[in-house]
């Protein structure tokens, strides 16, 4: 169906959410580290091409 997402997609967006969570608790409580911004950015890339992917 057009704009609806499946499950393995909303699975994908929460875990970049977490994602996004994780890396910046880490950041604030033991300084950035490049390698994980860097894996979150990818992460959600991926999450965004899942996205665009079911849209279309």
């Amino acid at each position: 169906m057009p704009g609806s997402t499946d499950s393995s997609t909303r699975t994908m967006g929460a875990l970049t959410i977490g994602g996004l969570v994780a890396v910046t608790a880490y950041t604030v409580a033991l300084g950035s580290n490049g390698w994980l911004w860097f894996g979150w950015v990818v992460l959600g890339l991926i999450t965004v091409g899942m996205v665009a992917t079911r849209s279309a």
